[in-house]
């Protein structure tokens, strides 16, 4: 394996990729550097370096392609709006040996070779878009995150940051799971409870997520008034400018995942939204309408969900997972729902009993339900506001803990890349679905007895039309067999059934 891997890395290394290829990465034994006697190895067309979790890196030729690892990088947002989709040397890669090590602790799913995308890279032809997501970068992976209610210290915008695995741990506090969470083997998980930030106080707790909501885009709609519901929420909470940095990859099921669990990828073994797993010869695709109700069934033995956790420590108590793949242990969950239907593997089928988007109240800019995508996350939305507020009917039956996906931001980022009107329309429709839920806690005068936590998966950058180019070229040149997952995951000497 190691004289593939080698050949491969110097084919994606070679500088006639540079502007598609961000970054190379894979594990190597390391028996005098790392505690446990493994690393990771990162490598581009300008220098390679060897990552060890806690200690400085080590270059081994040329220059650190992760040399800056700062998650309050290009901030203030107007650093941001001066260098769009930078280039590598002047790019930040927030805790990349510990996310990097994550992905390929679980040996079975990792894939040989990690190829990161650059910022700019567009690869239409193999699913990528307008906006895109996925890689180490500190843009792409960095989510908005907000708390506030009672236990929230109200201070506004604060100069600081999080990671997105500390989120499950957090909420399952406030709901009443200990304050130092185990998973089921009794291992300490890999987020932590964000009590610098929080502390208990509220009866009810909703955890909300805008699927790729762009943080900074976000705090600055917020700011400026144009999103009303998320600015009443900061009036009596707290938002971090540098938000919670997602795992790696940067992508919607891994960080689900991760959130709702407080364990990184090579922990619960959801490693992408495609990869492939040896021990079965098959290819996974959890993020699809047709599995989405299914993913229980890759996660890792001892891995708990937040609702597992809170059930654990107050027998009895009612929680509820809306429009959210990662479901186990809730009370009430949609996917429960789907997989009760028999029509879980008939996308269509499903899509024929949501609401019709053009009559929702929520959608601002109709032109915009043209695009498929944005108008079926419309009708999921809408669906998913309704299930919220049914729950919420009667306080006394209310849960104690909801969580809330949407995905509408999602699809509106990916068609138009951060900062679009697309992009900014999804926000204000999640925005005003958000302001509905509010004016129904008010009505039932319950508004002040709930913590809320605000959220996304992963961050967004937009892509560069005329930067193409497929680095399978350079595998397929140099004569290797492999099979690329994503694309990014690299299995070598796995056929790829196309």
């Amino acid at each position: 394996m190691g004289d593939l891997r080698d050949r491969a890395v110097e084919a994606l290394t070679d500088p006639a990729y540079r502007h598609v290829v961000d970054l190379v990465a894979w594990p190597e034994d390391d028996p005098g550097g790392a505690a446990d006697g493994r690393c990771v190895v990162v490598a581009n067309a300008e220098g390679a370096a060897r990552l060890r979790e806690g200690q400085p890196d080590e270059v081994i030729v040329g220059r650190d392609p992760v040399a800056d690892q700062d998650p309050m990088a290009f901030l203030p947002y107007e650093r941001e709006l001066a260098r769009p989709s930078p280039d590598n040397a002047h790019n930040a890669y927030p805790y990349p040996a510990a996310r990097l090590r994550s992905l390929f602790d679980d040996v079975a799913r990792a894939p040989d070779l990690a190829v990161v995308h650059t910022p700019a890279h567009s690869f239409p032809e193999r699913g990528g878009h307008v906006g895109e997501h996925g890689s180490l970068d500190v843009v792409q992976s960095r989510a908005p995150l907000l708390l506030s209610g009672p236990g929230v210290r109200a201070s506004g915008l604060l100069d600081t940051s999080a990671r997105l695995v500390d989120v499950g741990p957090t909420l399952g506090w406030l709901a009443g799971a200990p304050a130092e969470p185990v998973d089921g083997h009794g291992a300490a998980l890999d987020g932590r409870v964000l009590r610098e930030h929080v502390d208990r106080g509220a009866r009810w707790v909703v955890g909300v997520l805008w699927d790729g909501a762009h943080c900074g885009d976000l705090l600055h709609l917020a700011c400026n008034g144009e999103l009303p519901a998320v600015a009443r929420l900061l009036e009596c909470g707290a938002a971090l400018r540098g938000g919670a940095v997602a795992e790696f990859p940067s992508v919607t099921l891994t960080n689900h995942t991760s959130i709702l669990t407080g364990a990184a990828p090579g922990r619960h073994g959801v490693l992408g939204n495609v990869y492939y797993d040896r021990d079965t010869a098959s290819r996974v695709v959890p993020n699809d309408a047709t599995t989405w109700h299914r993913s229980a069934q890759w996660l890792r033995p001892g891995v708990r969900t937040v609702f597992e956790q809170v059930a654990a420590a107050r027998p009895g108590v009612t929680t509820a997972c809306v429009d959210e793949a990662v479901d186990r242990g809730a009370t009430y969950s949609t996917m429960d729902r789907v997989r009760a239907s028999g029509a879980s593997d008939d996308a269509d089928g499903l899509t024929a009993a949501l609401p019709d988007p053009a009559g929702s109240r929520y959608v601002g800019d109709r032109r915009w339900l043209g695009d498929p995508s944005y108008a079926w996350a419309s009708q999921v939305d809408d669906a998913g506001l309704e299930q919220v507020l049914g729950l919420w009917a009667e306080p006394a039956a209310a849960p104690a803990l909801t969580w809330w996906s949407h995905v509408v931001t999602d699809a509106g980022h990916h068609a138009g890349g951060p900062r679009s009107e697309v992009a900014r329309a999804s926000l204000r429709d999640a925005d005003r679905r958000l302001g509905a839920c509010l004016d129904a806690l008010d009505r039932l005068g319950v508004t002040d007895d709930v913590a809320f936590l605000l959220t996304a998966d992963h961050g967004f950058e937009g892509s560069d039309p005329t930067c193409r180019g497929d680095w399978d070229d350079a595998l397929r040149t140099a004569g290797l067999v492999f099979r690329d997952e994503g694309p990014g995951f690299v299995y070598l000497g796995e056929e790829h059934a196309r």
